[in-house]
């Protein structure tokens, strides 16, 4: 008999290990709700490893609902810091996973408002809820942008979709005092953020962490971000998408392709901790920076995985991220070349990383901000600030 089966523990051992669990009582909420029960069919080895598992794929193999991967609901409910007696509103059901761990830390007296905008999710939610034995939750099918305004004021606004600005309604519905935890998404990066409300109407975050969720859908959806290049897997992410021609790229990248090293081997981490943010707020004008990736395993001009890329207007580097320094470069070199520049200026200005970037939504009936160290992007509603803070 096996004496160390897969199970709750499995997860939470492996979350304790690289210190993801610091608050007590979120560990307690993992210990109490099992992920299974809310993903029946999927393997255990799966269900209790720290991954996102996608619950359902578009025609083209896009996700488009996914249950997220537990590290990164452990930071987010940490930073939403969910007290007994909250009232809490969730823009995305999902699974109804998020839901049970925070109906735990809720306790009898908290409220929680989950809106989905498919009925089909939102009905499975509730199925796997009621197998959980999880009460006292309100799943109402609705487009997520309005809010819901019967149950406000809201301590607590829990976003688990990419959002491009932050809807307005959800601002009005939140306390004074309130804290909205959601990801946003920056040029190719996307952050999962805490936000508070500022006297002067404005959001601010100092605290953030890497994050994928699948873009929000409905009125809230911002512009489109993502490319495919010409028939291929090959997929590129950008806040500028739109000065992408693919054909022209598809072009470029069938010329002259050299494999070259960048002087620094980092990793994943060095990448998405600290000189991808830098490089994002620095990047020139005339340059694009775009994350990549090939759908479904596949591969397209040499390159495979997942990384970043900066395109010049005559030349391209792509750095996959765990290539320890392994870049692809077409045609000129001028792209390489930019990105050793900006990696040794990273390098001498300390390696700042997202531990300094900061974050502020200021609604456009204000005037446009302006900041050092970073850039401000135009949104719907808000002006969209994003800096490094000096050292």
């Amino acid at each position: 008999m096996d004496q160390n089966p897969i199970s709750t523990n499995t997860l939470i051992d492996v979350l304790d290990e690289r210190g993801l669990l610091t608050e007590p009582r979120v560990r307690a909420a993992f210990a109490a709700v099992p992920r299974n029960q809310f993903l029946p069919n999927v393997p255990l080895e799966d269900v209790f490893a720290d991954k996102t598992i996608p619950v359902r794929l578009d025609d083209q193999g896009n996700a488009t609902c996914s249950a997220t991967m537990p590290s990164m609901l452990a930071f987010m409910l940490q930073e939403l810091d969910l007290q007994p007696g909250h009232n809490l509103l969730e823009i995305g059901t999902g699974t109804g996973y998020t839901v049970a761990l925070m109906r735990h830390l809720l306790g009898k007296t908290g409220r929680i408002t989950s809106l989905e905008i498919e009925r089909d999710i939102a009905e499975h939610a509730e199925d796997n809820l009621r197998r959980a034995n999880v009460t006292g939750y309100n799943i109402v099918v609705v487009d997520g942008a309005e809010g819901y305004a019967p149950r406000a004021q809201y301590d607590r606004i829990m976003v688990t979709a990419g959002i491009w600005d932050m809807p307005t309604p959800w601002i009005r519905q939140l306390k004074p005092d309130g804290r909205i935890v959601a990801p946003v998404w920056i040029d190719g990066l996307q952050v999962a953020a805490a936000f508070t409300l500022d006297e002067d109407g404005t959001l601010y975050s100092d605290t953030m962490t890497p994050s994928t969720f699948v873009y929000i859908r409905g009125v809230a959806a911002g512009p489109q971000v993502s490319k495919r290049i010409g028939s291929t897997s090959l997929r590129l992410i950008a806040d500028d998408i739109t000065q992408v021609d693919p054909i022209a790229l598809a072009t470029l990248l069938s010329a002259d392709h050299e494999a070259v090293q960048l002087s620094k081997p980092l990793n994943k981490w060095d990448y998405w901790y600290g000189f991808l943010p830098y490089l994002m707020l620095n990047e020139p004008r005339q340059n694009i920076f775009a994350l990549y990736h090939l759908l479904q395993g596949g591969k397209a001009y040499g390159l495979e995985g997942e990384g970043f890329v900066l395109l010049t207007p005559a030349s391209a580097c792509f750095v996959p991220y765990y290539g320890l320094g392994f870049a692809h470069n077409f045609a000129g070199s001028d792209a390489y070349l930019a990105v050793e520049d900006y990696l040794k200026r990273w390098q001498d200005a300390g390696r700042p990383g997202l531990d300094r970037l900061r974050l502020r939504l200021v609604p456009k009936t204000q005037e446009r901000p302006t900041v050092t160290n970073g850039k401000v992007y135009d949104r719907r509603d808000h002006y969209l600030a994003v800096w490094m803070e000096e050292d």
